[in-house]
């Protein structure tokens, strides 16, 4: 202290009491975040007890990581303390979601053992903003759907409202899941087999066939088909023949066929599966069930 008569301090003096370097409070000082009260005849800075106090929240908010830009902001009362927590409990969210999906990327590259062309792309696809990934959805499905006014508004619908978020959390496995299934909807052969699976939904109603009638018929077919595989019928078996009318009725076998394997191969399953992985849920293809359908139909028309 400079003088007793003043109760002012030296940047030595604020130093030793708060624990702190001269040279940061000095920086500070300069800063314009902490504005001595007055000068020693020596020229030396002087600060006083508020001064001390200020100090003190200065070095709690950066600590707390705040720049000096809020700092100041706060000092000068044009930002409440509760504002800037706030905005930067945000900012940290945000660094945190990074981080965990940095994460991810470099645990998936670990044990897939990429190469650096790989991790540069998987790490690029993992980043996209919710926006981007949501617009590689949409434009997927507007191209499916594209002129297709009878197809069920059902799929449509399930299709537009798929979630693809990355979890704010993600495990590598769900990392390596929006990765292929960025890549899968980008595909032009794959984009050309689900289109072809939507014109054969659109083809196969009518204006008055109710939505969800494909879900329908599918849930009908697991059901029967699972019935006959649990009786031990085999697909190339004359007591199939019952199932398949059962199904199809007097319909062209050939045109089933078609459908069946344009709607459910093992592409699609793919798709389905990593939406499930996605979503943290399993999802349930029924690849046996409709495989046994493949192979009856096959058998009979030579397909």
């Amino acid at each position: 202290m400079i003088d007793d008569s003043t109760g002012l301090f030296t940047i030595g003096e604020l130093a030793r009491s708060t624990g702190l370097t001269v040279r940061t409070i000095r920086y500070w000082s300069d800063e314009g975040v902490l504005t001595p009260v007055g000068r020693s005849t020596g020229g030396y800075r002087l600060y006083d007890a508020e001064s001390a106090a200020r100090l003190e929240l200065i070095r709690t908010l950066r600590e707390l990581g705040l720049g000096l830009i809020d700092v100041r902001r706060v000092l000068a009362g044009e930002r409440t303390v509760a504002e800037v927590a706030a905005a930067h409990v945000a900012a940290l969210d945000a660094q945190i979601r990074s981080l965990r999906v940095t994460r991810a990327v470099l645990s998936t590259v670990a044990r897939r053992g990429s190469s650096a062309e790989e991790m540069t792309l998987m790490n690029k696809l993992a980043r996209l903003s919710a926006a981007e990934r949501r617009r590689i959805m949409e434009e997927f499905v507007e191209e499916m759907f594209h002129g297709l006014d009878l197809a069920d508004p059902d799929v449509r619908e399930r299709m537009r409202s798929t979630a693809v978020n990355l979890p704010d959390n993600p495990t590598p496995e769900q990392v390596d899941a929006w990765v292929e299934l960025a890549e899968l909807v980008q595909d032009p052969e794959f984009r050309a087999r689900m289109r072809r699976a939507a014109e054969l939904n659109h083809a196969g109603r009518g204006p008055d066939t109710p939505a969800g009638a494909s879900r329908w018929f599918a849930k009908r077919l697991v059901e029967l088909v699972g019935n006959a595989r649990e009786r031990g019928i085999a697909p190339e078996s004359p007591e199939a023949d019952q199932v398949l009318r059962d199904l199809f009725g007097d319909t062209d076998l050939t045109a089933v066929l078609e459908r069946i394997d344009a709607t459910h191969n093992p592409r699609l399953a793919r798709y389905r599966e990593l939406l499930g992985i996605l979503k943290g849920a399993p999802v349930h293809t029924y690849a046996e069930e409709f495989a046994w359908v493949g192979a009856a139909l096959r058998a009979r028309t030579g397909g």
